[in-house]
């Protein structure tokens, strides 16, 4: 991906102490213009749980969200060159890959979430290399967590509308327009992926690390989770194609506008 699409790869190697011995993690940094001051971040975890007897596929799990990614990559290539080459940029996107966010025994506050604490935690105490009096963490405009994505009829929910509530609202628009235009399929307006309830945003995923930090979040993840959630049949049988086509264009669009993309 960084060589093809031109993008500053960065890899964040370390080790951690879990349940079943010290273990090796590798969370992966795509970044489109790294002299950029500010980033959207849309951000995915990469690693699949470990169960004893069976191989766990997690094609919900987060194999959609990783391949969702780089085909914000592929189709908006174009656009996000000539956005690069533009004088006038100011916010550039970044994608994270994260390693370990599932547990290996039992999720705890230790036992989960390895990746995304450890990048959190490091990002808090780098510089901005544009700006000392700041750090890496501080140059995120945004942070969307993808999780969970790929069968039929999603729901979401507006976890944090203090803070994110006007991208959320930005979300649910797009899908509504598309919707108009018939460029969604399958689709039903009166059940719109993303609702417009608000939720408590009390699911543990990768953003916590940086909410924690005050980093403002978009947690688009289905809920109720997939009827395949950590099961032997989160597979290829459990994605709906027309589904995660639908929610490519719709968050294509948004990353388009937020960018001030020429598409």
């Amino acid at each position: 991906m960084g060589a093809r699409f031109r993008w500053t790869i960065e890899e964040d190697n370390f080790t951690a102490d879990t349940p079943i011995g010290v273990k090796k993690f590798n969370n992966i940094v795509a970044t489109l213009d790294p002299s950029a001051k500010r980033f959207l971040v849309l951000a995915c975890h990469f690693d699949s749980k470990y169960f004893k007897d069976f191989t766990f596929i997690g094609a919900t799990d987060s194999a959609v969200p990783c391949a969702m990614m780089i085909d914000f990559a592929r189709s908006l290539y174009r656009s996000l060159r000539r956005h690069r080459k533009s004088a006038t940029r100011d916010i550039s996107l970044q994608f994270i890959f994260f390693d370990g966010e599932e547990a290996f025994q039992q999720w705890t506050a230790t036992d989960s979430l390895y990746g995304s604490r450890h990048l959190a935690a490091k990002w808090e105490a780098t510089p901005n290399p544009l700006n000392s009096s700041s750090t890496r963490l501080d140059s995120i405009d945004a942070f969307i967590l993808l999780d969970l994505l790929g069968a039929r009829n999603p729901r979401f929910y507006n976890f944090f509308p203090e803070d994110t509530g006007r991208l959320y609202d930005r979300l649910r628009t797009t899908e509504a327009e598309l919707h108009q235009l018939g460029h969604v399929k399958q689709h039903q307006l009166e059940n719109q992926y993303f609702t417009n309830i608000a939720g408590r945003g009390t699911i543990q995923d990768d953003h916590i690390p940086f909410l924690q930090r005050g980093v403002p979040i978009l947690h688009l993840i289905s809920a109720p989770f997939p009827q395949v959630w950590h099961s032997r049949y989160d597979d290829e049988s459990a994605l709906d194609y027309v589904t995660i086509d639908n929610l490519n264009k719709i968050l294509r669009v948004f990353v388009a506008e937020y960018l001030h993309l020429d598409v």
